[in-house]
Protein backbone atom coordinates (compact mmCIF):
# COMPACT_ATOMS: atom_id res chain seq x y z
CA UNK A 1 0.00 0.00 0.00
CA UNK A 2 1.22 3.14 -1.19
CA UNK A 3 1.19 6.27 0.98
CA UNK A 4 0.15 10.07 0.08
CA UNK A 5 3.51 10.89 -0.91
CA UNK A 6 3.56 8.83 -3.80
CA UNK A 7 0.64 9.74 -5.08
CA UNK A 8 0.73 12.42 -7.53
CA UNK A 9 -2.35 14.13 -8.38
CA UNK A 10 -2.22 16.35 -11.19
CA UNK A 11 -5.38 18.74 -12.44
CA UNK A 12 -6.00 18.27 -15.95
CA UNK A 13 -8.35 21.59 -17.35
CA UNK A 14 -11.34 20.45 -20.14
CA UNK A 15 -12.22 23.30 -22.31
CA UNK A 16 -15.26 24.02 -23.91
CA UNK A 17 -14.32 25.00 -27.45
CA UNK A 18 -18.30 25.44 -28.43
CA UNK A 19 -18.34 28.35 -25.88
CA UNK A 20 -15.23 29.71 -26.64
CA UNK A 21 -16.36 30.23 -30.11
CA UNK A 22 -19.97 31.01 -29.43
CA UNK A 23 -18.32 33.94 -26.98
CA UNK A 24 -15.81 35.19 -29.70
CA UNK A 25 -18.74 35.09 -32.17
CA UNK A 26 -20.99 37.24 -29.77
CA UNK A 27 -18.43 39.30 -29.02
CA UNK A 28 -17.53 39.93 -33.03
CA UNK A 29 -21.28 40.41 -33.47
CA UNK A 30 -21.70 43.14 -30.55
CA UNK A 31 -18.85 44.87 -31.61
CA UNK A 32 -19.96 45.53 -35.51
CA UNK A 33 -22.85 46.72 -34.66
CA UNK A 34 -21.58 49.34 -31.53
CA UNK A 35 -19.16 49.94 -34.53
CA UNK A 36 -22.07 50.52 -37.32
CA UNK A 37 -23.59 52.52 -34.79
CA UNK A 38 -20.62 54.87 -33.69
CA UNK A 39 -19.89 55.53 -37.19
CA UNK A 40 -23.37 55.79 -38.47
CA UNK A 41 -23.45 59.19 -39.99
CA UNK A 42 -26.85 59.80 -39.50
CA UNK A 43 -26.78 59.83 -35.94
CA UNK A 44 -25.47 62.87 -34.41
CA UNK A 45 -23.38 62.27 -31.26
CA UNK A 46 -22.91 65.49 -30.37
CA UNK A 47 -26.69 66.11 -29.75
CA UNK A 48 -26.88 63.00 -27.68
CA UNK A 49 -24.59 64.31 -25.28
CA UNK A 50 -25.73 67.59 -25.30
CA UNK A 51 -29.40 66.81 -24.53
CA UNK A 52 -28.49 63.42 -22.24
CA UNK A 53 -28.15 65.72 -18.95
CA UNK A 54 -30.64 68.24 -19.94
CA UNK A 55 -33.23 70.02 -17.50
CA UNK A 56 -35.76 69.14 -19.56
CA UNK A 57 -34.72 65.58 -19.75
CA UNK A 58 -33.61 65.17 -16.37
CA UNK A 59 -37.15 66.47 -14.94
CA UNK A 60 -38.70 62.89 -16.96
CA UNK A 61 -35.89 61.16 -15.45
CA UNK A 62 -37.81 62.37 -11.99
CA UNK A 63 -41.04 61.87 -12.71
CA UNK A 64 -40.23 58.25 -14.30
CA UNK A 65 -38.50 57.45 -10.97
CA UNK A 66 -41.29 58.69 -8.63
CA UNK A 67 -43.89 57.13 -10.94
CA UNK A 68 -41.65 53.67 -10.48
CA UNK A 69 -41.12 53.86 -6.71
CA UNK A 70 -45.64 55.26 -6.07
CA UNK A 71 -46.69 52.82 -8.42
CA UNK A 72 -44.88 49.75 -6.37
CA UNK A 73 -44.84 50.74 -3.04
CA UNK A 74 -48.68 51.24 -3.83
CA UNK A 75 -49.04 48.03 -5.62
CA UNK A 76 -46.67 46.25 -2.86
CA UNK A 77 -49.30 47.55 -0.01
CA UNK A 78 -52.41 46.48 -2.10
CA UNK A 79 -50.81 43.04 -3.26
CA UNK A 80 -50.66 41.90 0.27
CA UNK A 81 -54.21 43.12 1.27
CA UNK A 82 -55.04 41.03 -2.27
CA UNK A 83 -53.04 37.89 -0.95
CA UNK A 84 -54.13 37.99 2.67
CA UNK A 85 -57.73 38.14 1.13
CA UNK A 86 -56.84 35.32 -1.13
CA UNK A 87 -56.02 33.24 1.77
CA UNK A 88 -58.67 33.96 4.01
CA UNK A 89 -61.18 31.97 5.14
CA UNK A 90 -64.10 34.09 3.96
CA UNK A 91 -65.61 33.05 0.79
CA UNK A 92 -66.70 36.41 -0.04
CA UNK A 93 -63.37 37.79 0.20
CA UNK A 94 -61.49 35.55 -1.60
CA UNK A 95 -64.08 36.08 -4.65
CA UNK A 96 -63.27 39.61 -4.45
CA UNK A 97 -59.71 39.33 -4.44
CA UNK A 98 -60.13 36.54 -7.44
CA UNK A 99 -62.17 38.57 -9.09
CA UNK A 100 -59.46 42.04 -9.10
CA UNK A 101 -56.82 39.90 -10.34
CA UNK A 102 -58.63 38.71 -12.76
CA UNK A 103 -59.92 41.99 -14.20
CA UNK A 104 -56.63 43.68 -13.87
CA UNK A 105 -54.76 41.18 -15.07
CA UNK A 106 -56.99 40.32 -18.12
CA UNK A 107 -56.38 44.07 -19.47
CA UNK A 108 -53.85 45.99 -20.96
CA UNK A 109 -51.76 48.36 -18.59
CA UNK A 110 -52.63 51.00 -21.69
CA UNK A 111 -55.73 50.72 -22.16
CA UNK A 112 -56.13 51.31 -18.02
CA UNK A 113 -54.30 54.36 -18.22
CA UNK A 114 -56.42 55.62 -20.79
CA UNK A 115 -59.60 54.66 -19.17
CA UNK A 116 -58.27 56.51 -15.87
CA UNK A 117 -57.36 59.92 -18.27
CA UNK A 118 -60.42 59.82 -19.63
CA UNK A 119 -62.70 59.08 -16.58
CA UNK A 120 -64.20 62.69 -16.65
CA UNK A 121 -66.59 61.53 -19.61
CA UNK A 122 -68.09 59.21 -17.13
CA UNK A 123 -67.72 61.08 -14.00
CA UNK A 124 -67.52 64.77 -14.25
CA UNK A 125 -67.56 65.67 -11.10
CA UNK A 126 -66.21 64.23 -7.51
CA UNK A 127 -66.89 64.97 -4.24
CA UNK A 128 -69.07 64.48 -1.08
CA UNK A 129 -72.22 66.67 -0.74
CA UNK A 130 -71.50 70.28 -1.48
CA UNK A 131 -68.09 69.87 -1.70
CA UNK A 132 -67.22 68.83 -5.96
CA UNK A 133 -64.44 69.02 -8.28
CA UNK A 134 -63.82 69.03 -11.49
CA UNK A 135 -62.57 65.29 -12.48
CA UNK A 136 -60.44 66.62 -14.72
CA UNK A 137 -58.59 68.93 -12.87
CA UNK A 138 -58.28 66.03 -10.24
CA UNK A 139 -57.16 63.60 -12.32
CA UNK A 140 -54.26 64.82 -14.59
CA UNK A 141 -52.50 62.66 -16.38
CA UNK A 142 -49.49 61.97 -14.01
CA UNK A 143 -52.32 60.84 -11.71
CA UNK A 144 -54.25 58.83 -14.20
CA UNK A 145 -50.92 56.83 -14.64
CA UNK A 146 -50.45 56.39 -11.13
CA UNK A 147 -53.79 54.81 -10.61
CA UNK A 148 -52.92 52.59 -14.03
CA UNK A 149 -50.02 51.00 -12.34
CA UNK A 150 -50.51 50.88 -8.97
CA UNK A 151 -53.54 48.99 -9.29
CA UNK A 152 -52.44 47.10 -12.35
CA UNK A 153 -49.53 45.94 -9.93
CA UNK A 154 -51.33 45.17 -7.27
CA UNK A 155 -52.75 42.16 -9.24
CA UNK A 156 -49.32 40.80 -9.88
CA UNK A 157 -47.62 41.66 -6.70
CA UNK A 158 -50.40 39.70 -4.78
CA UNK A 159 -49.86 36.37 -6.31
CA UNK A 160 -46.44 37.01 -6.11
CA UNK A 161 -46.90 37.38 -1.94
CA UNK A 162 -49.82 34.48 -1.69
CA UNK A 163 -46.84 32.29 -3.84
CA UNK A 164 -44.55 33.59 -1.02
CA UNK A 165 -46.69 32.66 1.75
CA UNK A 166 -48.10 29.41 0.75
CA UNK A 167 -44.36 28.62 0.44
CA UNK A 168 -43.84 28.48 4.57
CA UNK A 169 -44.95 25.42 6.08
CA UNK A 170 -48.21 25.44 7.55
CA UNK A 171 -47.10 24.06 10.53
CA UNK A 172 -45.69 27.98 11.41
CA UNK A 173 -49.21 29.31 11.81
CA UNK A 174 -50.37 26.30 13.79
CA UNK A 175 -47.31 27.22 16.14
CA UNK A 176 -47.82 30.88 16.39
CA UNK A 177 -51.72 29.93 17.24
CA UNK A 178 -50.54 27.47 20.17
CA UNK A 179 -48.90 30.71 21.72
CA UNK A 180 -51.59 32.53 21.43
CA UNK A 181 -50.58 34.40 18.09
CA UNK A 182 -53.43 36.25 16.80
CA UNK A 183 -54.20 35.63 12.71
CA UNK A 184 -52.93 39.09 12.23
CA UNK A 185 -49.80 38.48 14.34
CA UNK A 186 -49.39 35.33 12.61
CA UNK A 187 -49.15 36.66 9.45
CA UNK A 188 -47.39 39.80 10.22
CA UNK A 189 -44.61 38.42 12.23
CA UNK A 190 -44.21 35.08 11.61
CA UNK A 191 -45.78 34.29 7.93
CA UNK A 192 -44.45 37.46 5.76
CA UNK A 193 -41.32 38.02 7.13
CA UNK A 194 -39.77 34.37 5.99
CA UNK A 195 -41.95 34.95 3.04
CA UNK A 196 -39.29 37.74 2.15
CA UNK A 197 -36.88 35.37 0.39
CA UNK A 198 -39.02 33.73 -1.73
CA UNK A 199 -41.03 37.43 -2.52
CA UNK A 200 -38.10 39.84 -3.18
CA UNK A 201 -36.44 38.36 -6.14
CA UNK A 202 -39.82 38.17 -8.24
CA UNK A 203 -40.86 41.88 -7.02
CA UNK A 204 -37.56 43.19 -7.90
CA UNK A 205 -38.00 41.89 -11.37
CA UNK A 206 -41.39 43.87 -11.57
CA UNK A 207 -39.41 46.93 -10.08
CA UNK A 208 -37.51 46.54 -12.85
CA UNK A 209 -40.45 46.04 -15.10
CA UNK A 210 -42.47 48.84 -13.92
CA UNK A 211 -39.18 51.45 -15.01
CA UNK A 212 -40.06 50.30 -18.36
CA UNK A 213 -43.41 50.78 -18.35
CA UNK A 214 -44.11 53.74 -17.34
CA UNK A 215 -42.72 54.68 -20.63
CA UNK A 216 -46.39 53.94 -21.62
CA UNK A 217 -47.70 56.98 -19.77
CA UNK A 218 -46.98 59.38 -22.70
CA UNK A 219 -50.17 58.59 -24.43
CA UNK A 220 -51.71 60.97 -21.26
CA UNK A 221 -48.39 63.43 -21.53
CA UNK A 222 -47.54 62.49 -18.01
CA UNK A 223 -44.29 64.05 -18.42
CA UNK A 224 -42.16 60.94 -17.92
CA UNK A 225 -38.67 60.65 -19.63
CA UNK A 226 -40.15 59.33 -23.12
CA UNK A 227 -42.85 61.98 -23.10
CA UNK A 228 -39.60 65.20 -22.38
CA UNK A 229 -38.02 63.55 -25.51
CA UNK A 230 -40.72 63.04 -27.85
CA UNK A 231 -41.61 66.88 -26.89
CA UNK A 232 -38.22 67.84 -27.74
CA UNK A 233 -37.71 65.49 -31.25
CA UNK A 234 -40.97 67.75 -32.23
CA UNK A 235 -39.71 70.62 -32.20
CA UNK A 236 -35.96 69.65 -33.48
CA UNK A 237 -36.55 66.46 -35.42
CA UNK A 238 -33.84 64.17 -33.88
CA UNK A 239 -36.28 61.85 -32.80
CA UNK A 240 -33.04 58.79 -33.09
CA UNK A 241 -30.90 61.12 -31.12
CA UNK A 242 -33.66 62.06 -28.20
CA UNK A 243 -34.86 57.81 -28.28
CA UNK A 244 -30.59 57.11 -27.68
CA UNK A 245 -30.78 59.58 -24.94
CA UNK A 246 -34.31 57.55 -23.33
CA UNK A 247 -32.68 54.11 -23.56
CA UNK A 248 -29.25 55.20 -21.79
CA UNK A 249 -31.25 56.33 -19.22
CA UNK A 250 -33.70 53.38 -18.81
CA UNK A 251 -30.40 50.86 -18.94
CA UNK A 252 -29.10 52.93 -15.87
CA UNK A 253 -31.97 52.76 -13.87
CA UNK A 254 -32.50 48.93 -14.62
CA UNK A 255 -28.93 49.06 -14.03
CA UNK A 256 -29.19 50.63 -10.70
CA UNK A 257 -32.56 48.78 -9.66
CA UNK A 258 -30.95 45.29 -10.51
CA UNK A 259 -27.52 46.08 -8.14
CA UNK A 260 -29.97 47.27 -5.12
CA UNK A 261 -32.15 43.45 -5.90
CA UNK A 262 -28.93 41.53 -5.56
CA UNK A 263 -27.54 42.89 -2.56
CA UNK A 264 -30.87 42.88 -0.83
CA UNK A 265 -31.13 39.33 -1.91
CA UNK A 266 -28.01 38.18 -0.82
CA UNK A 267 -29.05 39.70 2.97
CA UNK A 268 -32.20 37.55 2.64
CA UNK A 269 -30.81 34.20 1.99
CA UNK A 270 -28.18 34.51 4.87
CA UNK A 271 -27.99 31.74 6.38
CA UNK A 272 -29.65 29.17 3.32
CA UNK A 273 -27.95 27.08 1.19
CA UNK A 274 -28.36 28.53 -1.38
CA UNK A 275 -27.17 32.32 -1.47
CA UNK A 276 -26.38 34.49 -4.81
CA UNK A 277 -23.16 34.38 -6.49
CA UNK A 278 -20.40 37.21 -5.66
CA UNK A 279 -21.05 40.47 -7.88
CA UNK A 280 -17.92 40.80 -9.31
CA UNK A 281 -16.75 41.61 -13.04
CA UNK A 282 -15.56 38.06 -13.49
CA UNK A 283 -19.04 36.64 -12.72
CA UNK A 284 -20.45 38.88 -15.62
CA UNK A 285 -17.93 37.62 -17.60
CA UNK A 286 -18.81 33.99 -16.77
CA UNK A 287 -21.05 33.56 -18.94
CA UNK A 288 -18.94 34.82 -22.13
CA UNK A 289 -15.52 33.25 -21.89
CA UNK A 290 -14.92 29.69 -22.36
CA UNK A 291 -15.22 28.04 -18.92
CA UNK A 292 -12.87 25.25 -17.37
CA UNK A 293 -13.89 21.82 -14.93
CA UNK A 294 -11.15 20.35 -13.39
CA UNK A 295 -10.62 16.64 -13.28
CA UNK A 296 -8.11 14.67 -11.03
CA UNK A 297 -5.95 12.11 -12.43
CA UNK A 298 -3.85 9.83 -9.95
CA UNK A 299 -0.58 7.87 -10.35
Amino acid sequence: MSDDSSTAERVIPVRHRGRFVAGTVAIILLGGLLYFFATNEQIRWDAVGRYLFGPTVLQGVWVTIQLTVLSMVIGVVLGVVLAVMRQSANGVLRWIAGLYIWFFRGTPVLVQIVFWFNIALFVPMIGVGEFQVSTNQLVTGFVAALLALSLNEAAYMAEIIRAGITSIDRGQGEAAAALGYTPLQTMTRIILPQALRVIVPPTGNETINMLKTTSLVSVVAAQDLLTRVQEISARNYLVIELLIVASIWYIAMTTVASVGQYYLERRLSRGYARTPDKLTFRSVLRGMLPLRSTARSTS
